[in-house]
């Protein structure tokens, strides 16, 4: 009975569609490609044992390469792998160009190749033009460097002297960014650039390149023949203050330090001739004779003198000595000039007159050091001169709290003090530029002007409160001195020139010499000022600053003419 019931159910058991529908009929219409009208069945047992034994056959492979990968060569494919990440690269921007006011490049950039290879170097190399008496002021640029891993520690050109660092923000341009993407052998498979690279701005400086290298020579000839130890020269426009040449000697190579000869840098380091002090703007000087136009003019508008004041000169002057009445103090003029008025003074630059009107002497009243620190700081004397970008010294102009400060053992002021500093001496120190300011405050009128670099600047200066008339009696008396007196080394043809001389005595005894000249030309209708100076000399030579303004002007006269037009 049970055996009967179990069959039963058996028949009962539900029955699919398809097995149903499968029959000869349709058969033909199934896929049978895609198993349609198949009936499935199960796997068997060994079925899937074989499927396990591949499959674990399979996981060991893997697990095998894994253990290769990461433990027997893992050192070397994670190298790889980092070789394989993108690196970021620099592209280095080009350094702005340099012109003189002609349009000639001072400093400019060439593509080199590596040594050895047609391959381009990453960056530009620097080259400044081949003249002489620019390297201080158009300066030079230190290049990209890199340490020994290969990593730049400076990723762009530095300006380090002259224009190339005063105007560092115009000319350094923006570096860009290159991404790179390596695979595992090296091999470059992406570029892009994430940001370009932005080329630095050029700079039209006021400098003639031309006028610049002729002063330069003319300074380096005359310093080497009178045994000098250098020299500096500026010429500056009177009515822009735009600097038209402004030199030092002895120089430096610009290509030698840019590109980092080490050699070339000792040997330079090495000279006593200190090649890399800019005595245009940083040297300073006993200016001697050159402070006496302004002394003339401060009298002769402070009512002390009128011009036609006469003062005799017979070599010297002798003042009472309270503390010693049986000698006296003498002070010496460097000859006797006789009698002399402010224009024959400044002409002859007699020592005694300005004695006389800087300090006082008998019945003639005097300036006082007050007044000459004022007047002296009126014309720019003891105060940076504005250059942008280049650092100066202020210089020194010797007062009674001066004294206290550096002289405490002996703080009095005499009247001796008072004496020196009237002829520019004593502690009295200027610069060159400040000179060159000087003269061409007294060329055009009276105005300051704030020196520039820069062509086509627009004036920048101060008025100074002084009278045209004590400005045109120093003038005249300047003209004199070129005709007439001890300037007469640029007494010239086809050029009137005004000047004034200065010799200032250095040394433990008195043993060295700085040779001065100031001036402006032509004299008539003044367009450019000027002032030169020849550092410690032999104190006998006759041969200094006059006479190398007199080759310069000569030079210029047949190479730059056109500075001499009468327009």
């Amino acid at each position: 009975m049970s055996s009967l019931w179990r069959k039963k159910r058996r028949i009962r058991a539900e029955v699919q569609p398809d097995e149903i529908l499968i029959d000869a009929s349709n058969v033909s219409e199934f896929d049978r490609d895609q198993f349609e009208g198949r009936i499935e069945q199960p796997l068997n047992r060994r079925s899937f044992v074989a499927s396990g034994v591949v499959l674990s056959l399979i996981f060991l492979l893997l697990l095998a390469r894994a253990g290769d990968l990461q433990i027997a060569h893992g050192q070397t494919y994670a190298d790889k792998a980092r070789e394989n990440q993108s690196s970021q690269k620099i592209l280095f921007a080009e350094r702005g160009i340099i012109f003189d006011r002609t349009g000639m490049p001072l400093a400019y950039n060439e593509h080199v190749t590596n040594a050895g290879t047609t391959t381009m170097q990453p960056f530009s190399k620097r080259v400044y033009a081949d003249m002489h008496g620019l390297s201080h002021v158009v300066g030079y640029a230190k290049a990209p460097a890199k340490d020994s891993s290969g990593v730049y520690f400076r990723e762009a050109f530095v300006g380090v002297d002259g224009a190339e660092r005063a105007f560092e923000r115009l000319l350094s341009g923006q570096n860009g960014v290159q991404l790179t993407e390596t695979d595992a052998h090296g091999k470059v498979v992406a570029e892009s650039v994430t940001q370009p690279q932005a080329t630095g701005g050029q700079v039209t400086l006021s400098i003639d390149a031309k006028m610049t290298q002729g002063l330069y020579d003319a300074i380096s000839s005359r310093a080497q023949e009178s045994g000098f130890q250098g020299g500096s020269g500026v010429i500056m426009d009177v009515t822009t203050g735009e600097i038209i040449a402004l030199t030092s000697y002895p120089e430096f190579s610009q290509n030698a330090l840019g590109s980092g000869d080490s050699l070339a840098l000792q040997a330079l380091n090495a000279s006593k001739q200190q090649p890399f002090l800019n005595r245009a703007t940083s040297g300073l000087y006993a200016p001697g004779s050159i402070v006496k136009p302004v002394v003339a003019a401060a009298a002769i508008n402070e009512g002390v003198i009128d011009e036609f004041k006469s003062i005799l000169s017979t070599g010297s002057i002798s003042v009472p000595n309270q503390y010693d009445p049986k000698h006296p103090s003498v002070f010496k003029d460097w000859r006797a000039n006789g009698w002399v008025d402010a224009r024959g003074a400044i002409a002859v630059s007699s020592d005694v007159y300005f004695y006389a009107i800087g300090g006082g002497f008998e019945n003639q009243p005097g300036l006082g050091i007050e007044r000459l620190d004022r007047y002296f700081r009126m014309f720019g004397f003891g105060a940076d001169t504005g250059l942008v970008g280049f650092s100066e010294q202020e210089g020194n102009i010797p007062t009674i709290p001066w004294k206290k400060k550096y002289f405490p053992r002996d703080p009095a002021w005499r009247l001796g003090d008072t004496y020196h500093t009237a002829i520019g001496q004593y502690g009295m120190q200027v610069t060159p530029l400040q000179a060159a300011r000087e003269a061409a405050a007294l060329a055009n009128g009276g105005t300051l002007l704030t020196p520039t670099l820069l062509a086509s600047s627009t004036p920048q200066g101060t008025k100074i409160d002084i009278s045209d008339h004590s400005l045109q009696v120093v003038r005249e008396g300047m003209r004199q001195g070129v005709t007439e007196g001890i300037a007469g080394a640029v007494k010239l043809d086809f050029v009137h020139v005004a000047a004034k001389t200065g010799t200032a005595q250095i040394g433990m005894h008195n043993e060295f010499i700085n040779s001065w000249m100031i001036g402006f030309f032509p004299y008539e209708h003044p367009k450019y000022a000027y002032a030169i100076v020849l550092e410690r000399g032999p104190a006998h030579t006759n041969m200094g600053s006059p006479a190398a303004m007199g080759q310069f002007l000569l030079w210029a006269h047949d190479n730059t003419p056109g500075y001499f037009d009468p327009q």
